[in-house]
């Protein structure tokens, strides 16, 4: 019997009983907690912030990388309440919807919509969001706790999203719902393996960046915004902003040089409320950077 899994399920279902805001002050509080014990993601989260805004004041970025814990934190309490009641609930909480055209335009255009939604906010409300404008389908992997499965796929598969596999079925599902004028969901900012990607500026430095982007619009001829789920006071304002249109160069290097341009456009929006503690950097053209190594 798995009972990490088993528990790790159990807890996940416990928390989704609770109503929204409790979801997120026990976030709240757990990420204050993980601050004070100056753990791995607040190590990290000063890396990067070093690393992209050395010219920022060190005590601003410093609140910075511990507002980003706390939010980090959050995100996960509040998923776990968006995957287990009723989309009524979380739909309520959409305080209000920026450039909400962009993406009903380009559904009703029928070329298809790339929405590159990069891990800012809730992305997971953003997720449920897209999938009541359109048919929308997303690359999915399975959690390592297999037990977790089942529970993740409900809620985000709830609005009617359609999961596929991370593969080359996959990415052929991706490219038919996009030439059939449908939606596809694509998380921009994660470090793909060397043969997924190439290296463009994040922050001023060559990044390890996915071509899946690349290749789906190059094959497809879709529209492509930008979008996350903003948390504010009341709940989330779902946030849409347009690509760059060197986003459709058909040279690789200009499409994802703009692709991360968009990325910084979105963080710039709600800077405290990115995923700084994922170690986005590990790779540089040369070879492994080294800068998360423990001195």
């Amino acid at each position: 019997m798995d009972i990490k899994g088993y528990l790790s399920a159990g807890a996940l279902r416990l928390i989704g009983r609770l109503p929204l805001r409790w979801s997120r002050r026990l976030g709240g509080l757990v990420g204050y907690s993980a601050v004070c014990l100056r753990g791995e993601s607040l190590r990290v989260s000063r890396i990067n912030l070093a690393h992209c805004f050395p010219a920022m004041d060190p005590k601003e970025r410093e609140k910075l990388a511990r507002e980003s814990v706390v939010n980090t934190a959050m995100t996960g309490f509040e998923v776990a309440s968006l995957w287990r009641q009723p989309w009524s609930h979380a739909e309520d909480s959409i305080v209000r919807v920026r450039n909400q055209q962009l993406l009903t335009e380009g559904v009703k255009e029928g070329h298809g919509v790339l929405v590159l939604a990069p891990h800012i906010g809730n992305w997971e409300i953003f997720g449920q969001y897209l999938a009541t404008v359109g048919p929308t389908t997303s690359l999915y992997a399975p959690p390592k706790i297999a037990a977790l499965d089942p529970v993740i796929r409900a809620g985000r598969e709830s609005t009617g999203a359609q999961l596929v596999p991370t593969n080359v079925r996959g990415v052929r599902a991706l490219l038919k719902a996009l030439k059939g004028g449908g939606i596809v969901g694509v998380l921009p900012d994660q470090e793909p393996e060397a043969s997924g990607g190439d290296f463009a500026p994040f922050f001023g430095h060559p990044t390890l960046t996915m071509t899946l982007g690349f290749n789906l619009i190059q094959r497809t001829g879709c529209k492509v915004v930008f979008g996350f789920g903003k948390r504010v006071p009341d709940g989330y304002e779902l946030v849409l902003l347009p690509a760059e249109q060197a986003i459709y160069s058909d040279e690789a290097k200009v499409s994802l040089a703009a692709l991360n341009r968009g990325v910084e456009a979105c963080i710039a929006e709600a800077p405290e409320q990115y995923q700084w503690e994922y170690k986005r950097f590990r790779r540089a053209p040369e070879g492994k950077t080294g800068i998360y190594r423990r001195n």
